[in-house]
């Protein structure tokens, strides 16, 4: 069986159980060297081989896959945060299931939910929103045209920018034509890592603040009035609102 595991943001301890669990067994380990924690690798059995995909490309990488497949053993294929968002794990499946080779998606902890959570910060507020938008400026890897920033920020939504800070000017930009220049913005440079930063400020001055922290890869740009100190209040735990599991006479 070939896994795709979620390692999550940084800390090795924010790996699930069953991700943890699954490294530990299986005989074959390709991590993505330049964004794992290889604290990760403190889960892999000392006889395991293991391989960084920093250094391979595709074709590399199902070889050894294959490889393994044929002589019976486990593969451990891990990557940041969650597979599923940025994780170009689509063309590796693809391959694997032209060869009929079995595999299953372990999720993880996504980069954009640890910034939220080392900001303290939750991402839907009532009535103030209720949409989390996740999405990265076009580079070599292009953006369809209807989902640019510039469009995207029209909705006055919560924003989850990954792989951009590096452009950050031009994101910014793109994001003023929806969203109002005082509008809050945080970037956090390898959250839940050891040496993680965390810089605050708004449209009108989050690009020069980036740029005097060094910042300019590795980190997730949230935007939006979330980031606000604000006192509304979900209606869950009301004590005038009822539900399924707790009706009026139970207040």
């Amino acid at each position: 069986m070939i896994y795709f595991i979620g390692a999550g943001p940084g800390d090795p301890e924010l790996i699930t159980l069953k991700g943890a669990k699954i490294i530990q067994s299986c005989d074959v380990i390709i991590y993505a060297g330049s964004l794992v924690n290889k604290e990760i690798l403190k889960y892999v059995k000392p006889e395991a081989e293991i391989y960084n995909s920093a250094l391979m490309n595709l074709d590399e990488i199902i070889e050894i896959m294959m490889n393994a497949h044929k002589e019976g053993k486990d593969v451990a294929r891990i990557h940041t945060g969650d597979p599923a968002i940025y994780g170009a794990i689509h063309e590796q499946i693809v391959m694997l299931e032209e060869e009929n080779i079995d595999y299953e998606v372990i999720p993880g902890v996504s980069s954009f939910l640890a910034a939220a959570a080392v900001l303290k910060k939750e991402l839907t507020i009532p009535e103030i929103t209720q949409t989390v938008i996740i999405t990265r400026i076009g580079g070599r890897t292009k953006v369809p045209p209807e989902q640019e920033l510039k469009d995207l920020s029209r909705h006055r939504a919560t924003m989850a920018i990954f792989l951009s800070v590096q452009e950050i000017d031009r994101v910014v930009s793109e994001l003023k034509e929806g969203y109002q220049e005082t509008t809050p913005v945080a970037v956090i440079y390898k959250a839940t890592w050891e040496d993680q930063v965390i810089v605050t400020g708004t449209l009108g001055d989050i690009s020069q603040k980036v740029k005097l922290k060094g910042i300019n890869k590795t980190a997730m740009i949230l935007v939006g009035d979330f980031l606000k100190d604000i006192k509304a209040y979900s209606k869950l735990y009301d004590r005038e609102f009822s539900h399924s599991f707790r009706g009026k006479e139970d207040l």
